[in-house]
């Protein structure tokens, strides 16, 4: 394999940063996951516009270069990967080990890309099966304390909420995926993903105050209110989710996956989610293929 490292492709082995990187010593450093399909990065304008917006939010503006598509492509093709996992890394850099950081920004950006099923109509999910949800007690971190929108490096919340799952399981119960709740206990997002769920016809999906609005996420909205599904968003109880007659999670990896239970309650697959799915596989095989 090789990885993309500050506009050079350097082999797996030697693509490193160092120990001064902001990155490594404060998390300073925003990112992106995306997927690519056919050999080209599905929502590519939505996920650069967050990058650049995340780097706006730390102050470094203008940290991510022009040519992040070109630099994403030639790591594809370095790898010969069409379908792939694609993240692009941007840090404030090597700076020197003060909290504050210099005005002056050299950013250290990182293309780490690694092969994926193919997507589209005739793809296979990246997943074994419905995703088992487990409630954690670890709260999502509010936005006013840090902005909710911002993909950073800095992912302990989400990673502490996955350690209670490790904690939780043994060998006839283990879960896939953490669900989150905000400081006020309305339910906000998974560790890794976004929730969607239905009830009474209506599809609903936590706002976002509390939870970094996923692209994937935006995209099931779209295609929903496209095909006259009523969309809300709102404040849910767990309660909320565990009574719904369908839920599933969103990522760009996962897409959409069916939710089999929430707290060993059943809820599963349904009519509104295996439609969304469909359609989201077709507007990939459109668009990529």
């Amino acid at each position: 394999m090789q990885y993309h490292l500050n506009g050079e492709l350097v082999p797996r082995e030697e693509a490193t940063v160092s120990v001064d990187d902001r990155g490594f010593r404060y998390g300073d450093a925003v990112f992106e996951t995306c997927r690519a399909y056919g050999g080209e990065v599905y929502a590519w304008d939505r996920h650069v516009d967050r990058l650049r917006e995340g780097c706006e939010t730390l102050g470094m503006a203008e940290a991510a270069p022009d040519d992040l598509a070109v630099r994403v492509a030639e790591t594809l093709d370095a790898n010969d990967l069409a379908d792939a996992y694609v993240r692009i890394s941007v840090s404030r850099g090597v700076q020197p080990g003060k909290l504050t950081p210099q005005p002056d920004v050299d950013p250290t950006v990182v293309v780490y890309v690694k092969p994926l099923p193919r997507g589209g109509v005739d793809g296979e999910p990246v997943w074994d099966g419905p995703a088992v949800v487990q409630s954690v007690k670890t709260r999502r971190v509010p936005g006013a304390a840090l902005p909710a929108d911002a993909k950073t490096h800095n992912y302990l919340n989400a990673i502490l909420a996955r350690l209670e799952l490790r904690r939780a399981a043994n060998d006839s119960y283990r879960s896939d995926e953490a669900l989150m709740r905000d400081v006020d206990g309305n339910v906000a997002e998974g560790a890794s993903s976004n929730l969607f769920f239905v009830d009474d016809g209506v599809l609903k999906t936590p706002a976002a105050r509390s939870l970094l609005p996923g692209i994937t996420r935006e995209l099931v909205v779209e295609l929903a209110e496209a095909e006259g599904f009523p969309v809300e968003t709102g404040r849910y109880s767990l309660d909320d989710v565990r009574e719904a007659g369908e839920a599933f999670l969103t990522n760009s990896t996962w897409e959409l996956r069916p939710v089999e239970r929430v707290d060993g309650i059943a809820v599963g697959d349904g009519p509104m989610t295996s439609l969304l799915r469909r359609l989201y596989d077709e507007r990939v095989e459109e668009r990529c293929y």
